[in-house]
């Protein structure tokens, strides 16, 4: 469906708001900055920020549905022939490999992550994105669970994929923010995923294999 001219209007509005306050953020820190201020840069009410972003930690985090759904989306579309974890371990590599911004893998990413870790609110918000990222994760290894799906199982191997996602995450945010380049963390976050596969055992690895066609 083609994007309408008010669509369009809003989906501008919205970034342009998010643009102004992240600047904000960045500049000052999270919380030194008011909504107040925020509407007054970018030339709109303060009614009409909290239009777009109900709370102040949407401003910036304000991808936050993408995080949540991406690895249950990885996990509901994997091929016939591959299992939960294969599947993450894959898209974990295809994104380290393209220095996907998902991952923080952009050049001054740690600018964003020392916002982050001066705001209590903002990694109480990440705490609770990861948690919903893997109840995500348990619905639909749950759904494909059959007569197993109230067994322990789904969420077991959901929070160890979310453990697997976060720990490159974090890794990826410390070489960052050891000055590191993107390109030389996605090299190093390589060798960890290889590292991170050794140490599975097979009935994780195996788990939740779908059937081949």
């Amino acid at each position: 469906m083609t994007e309408g001219l008010r669509e369009r209007k809003k989906r501008q509005t919205r970034q342009h708001i998010s643009d102004v306050a992240t600047g904000l953020f960045l500049e000052r820190g999270f919380d030194a900055v008011t909504i107040a201020e925020i509407a007054a840069a970018a030339d709109v009410s303060v009614n009409t920020v909290y239009n777009y972003f109900p709370a102040k930690e949407d401003l910036f985090l304000d991808r936050e549905d993408d995080v949540v759904q991406w690895l249950a989306t990885v996990v509901r579309d994997r091929p016939a022939g591959e299992s939960a974890a294969e599947a993450v371990l894959r898209a974990l590599r295809a994104e380290v490999v393209a220095l996907s911004p998902r991952l923080g893998l952009v050049d001054g990413y740690d600018r964003f992550m020392r916002v982050i870790g001066r705001s209590q609110a903002l990694r109480s918000r990440l705490f609770d994105i990861r948690h919903r990222a893997v109840g995500a994760v348990v619905d639909v290894l749950a759904g494909e669970a059959g007569a197993e799906a109230d067994g322990p199982l789904p969420a077991l191997v959901a929070s160890q994929l979310g453990w697997i996602h976060g720990h490159v995450v974090e890794f990826i945010q410390h070489e960052l923010m050891a000055g590191r380049t993107a390109a030389e963390a996605s090299r190093a976050a390589l060798g960890v995923l290889d590292e991170i596969e050794t140490l599975l055992g097979d009935r994780l690895l195996g788990y939740a294999r779908r059937p081949a066609v």
